[in-house]
């Protein structure tokens, strides 16, 4: 039988793959901007792929797909018919991606999101909110998650009524929030204040994800790793955000030599901004030794960078076996029957 969430979480890291909404669009099957997981019902194959690679470079879990597949999302592009089959089939693809996993069938995750639409000063906004995540948290239970994620809040408040609703039909629920550059959620709760009350509330991850690479993101998981009792997670994005720039939404890249057609590199232009592999697995590590317990990496992230994570706190993915290894290379290899005149020219290559 596998194991729960929590029985993973006990006997050591869970490693999350996220990332698929920049993978997408970077592989063909999304639109940046308006940013809908249509893929799902458009192109399952594709999105099945996706599940896969994640997979089987170390994720514990499948995440359904349903980022930005709200109502509120959904009636901007005017597809609210599509509301529900898309939900669905996105679940019901990361189910039989699960199932193929050769050593323990994946967890397979619902998923729910920022909406765009709470107002911690409009009534009505919470309201509509709730019934949003009430009806994807429905679907959910409906289609036999094994927990459910809400993440990338930047409001408190709005983290909370995912948690309830969640809580509600008797999920466990994994709760990070993304952090603005502001460095402190738009409702005026600090990020560790808000994940210990989400702990208290009943979670059983609290952590962070998205909008902050590693540099910018690990001072506040130390934070939140000495509020909160309980288990911590923490998927930051892969790109090299600074004190100046915390988040990827300003980040600027000073080499550019041609006209953006944004006024930002976010989303499609922040390409020579990524960090390598290696500097994301010493994250990792870093974040391992201080007890963040729910560990991956979050918009921008291939499968080959959360392999080096996983492989970094020590967890052997499907496709290690394809993990780098030099020594068989025509210029930078040791193996003695490489042709030497290859090697002495190497340094001039």
């Amino acid at each position: 039988m596998k194991r729960s969430l929590e029985e993973r979480l006990k006997d050591g890291p869970v490693i999350a793959g996220e990332g698929y909404l920049f993978e997408l669009e970077r592989r063909g099957y999304l639109q940046a901007g308006s940013f809908v997981p249509e893929v799902a019902l458009d192109n399952p194959e594709a999105l099945k792929q996706t599940y896969r690679d994640f997979m089987n470079a170390g994720s514990d879990v499948v995440l359904a797909f349903t980022y930005n597949a709200h109502r509120e999302k959904m009636r901007i592009i005017g597809k609210e018919e599509l509301l529900e089959p898309l939900n669905r089939n996105a679940i019901r693809l990361a189910k039989e991606v699960a199932k193929e996993h050769p050593v323990e069938e994946a967890l397979v995750a619902g998923n729910i999101s920022n909406t765009n639409l709470f107002d911690h000063e409009n009534p009505e906004s919470k309201e509509q909110v709730r019934n949003m995540f009430a009806e994807m948290v429905q679907w959910c239970k409906e289609e036999e998650v094994d927990y459910i994620n809400g993440e990338t809040f930047y409001y408190h408040e709005e983290a909370v009524i995912a948690l309830e609703e969640i809580l509600k039909q008797d999920m466990p629920a994994v709760i990070t929030l993304g952090l603005m550059g502001e460095n402190i959620l738009r409702d005026g709760f600090t990020v560790e204040e808000s994940c210990r009350i989400l702990s208290e509330k009943g979670a059983l991850v609290v952590g962070m994800n998205c909008f902050r690479g590693p540099d910018t993101m690990q001072p506040y998981l130390e934070k939140i790793r000495e509020a909160v009792d309980g288990y911590v997670g923490g998927l930051p994005i892969p790109y090299r955000t600074t004190d100046a720039h915390p988040t990827f939404f300003n980040l600027p890249d000073g080499g550019c030599s041609c006209h953006l057609p944004l006024e930002t590199t976010f989303p499609t232009s922040l390409d020579p901004l990524y960090h390598n592999r290696y500097e994301l697995a010493e994250w990792a590590k870093k974040a391992h030794a201080i007890g963040v317990n729910y560990i991956g990496l979050c918009c921008g992230a291939s499968p080959a960078m959360l392999r080096s994570v996983a492989e970094a706190v020590g967890v052997e993915a499907v496709n290690s076996k394809y993990s780098p290894d030099m020594e068989k290379h025509f210029l930078f290899g040791k193996d003695e029957t490489l042709q030497k005149h290859n090697l002495d020219y190497r340094t001039k290559a």
